[in-house]
């Protein structure tokens, strides 16, 4: 019976070491010396800057009634060109009605919308002019709810954007999260890795979610032999038991 007390011990002991606690999955947790969690140098904030193959759209008001027509705008003359998207070509330009080929590469949606009010001004004085990035999204893979999401607002954070695929699983490798983020000129795409639990990724390089990034959440190596909760636990343990006594009554019946 002493021998197989320790084996019930070590059943235990492995299934306890085996339960996802809050130092595993929580986030936002101050670093320690215990935990032993990254600590993350704060950074400004870097608006997105429109790149090659990015596509955008935008909306002309005019009350010049010539133009309104030709446009194709509605009673208050404003155009419904949103309906069409445009890409950004291989030389950083865009090719829009009625205008030479406009530069958009490297510029922030409020510099292009303002590039590209000044360039219809040139052909029509009072323009105005309302630009947004058309592909503006990004992608989950891994131990998340997978999928493609719409960044919905300016400086959406990492917190925000798993919270639309309803938060990494239990079995996601939160030391390990991963944004593979594109980059212009043909060069290969930068990768960034880092710890989400911490609290320095606040403000960090790795807080803000940008269109096209791509989220990956790796699972953990040990997530077969994890328990997704106590109470997953608990019916462990006692199933284990149940099992335990049961081979314990069929040996102690063998050898009556």
């Amino acid at each position: 019976m002493k021998k197989y007390s320790i084996i019930l011990l070590v059943l235990v002991s492995m299934v306890m070491s085996g339960c996802y606690s809050h130092r595993v999955i929580g986030y936002l947790q101050e670093p320690t010396k215990h935990n032993k969690l990254p600590v993350y140098d704060s950074v400004a904030y870097e608006p997105y800057r429109i790149r090659i193959n990015d596509e955008i759209i935008y909306r002309l008001i005019t009350m010049d009634e010539t133009m309104s027509k030709m446009l194709g705008a509605n009673e208050a003359g404003i155009s419904t060109q949103y309906a069409n998207s445009y890409r950004v070509h291989e030389d950083g330009t865009v090719d829009i009605p009625f205008l030479k080929p406009v530069k958009m590469q490297g510029l922030t949606e409020k510099e292009a919308q303002d590039t590209l009010r000044a360039a219809f001004r040139e052909i029509i004085p009072d323009a105005d002019v309302k630009l947004a990035l058309y592909n503006k999204g990004f992608s989950v893979i891994g131990d998340a709810n997978a999928g493609q999401y719409y960044i919905y607002k300016e400086k959406m954070n990492i917190f925000q954007a798993l919270a639309m695929t309803g938060d990494v699983m239990n079995s996601g490798d939160r030391r390990h999260i991963r944004i593979i983020r594109p980059r212009d000129g043909g060069q290969e795409p930068e990768i960034l890795e880092f710890d989400i639990r911490t609290n320095t990724i606040i403000d960090s390089k790795y807080y803000y979610v940008y269109p096209n990034d791509v989220i990956y959440v790796a699972r953990t190596k040990n997530s077969f032999y994890t328990v997704p909760n106590y109470a997953g636990f608990i019916g462990l343990i006692t199933s284990s038991v149940a099992l335990l006594t049961t081979v314990l009554n069929y040996v102690a019946y063998l050898y009556k």
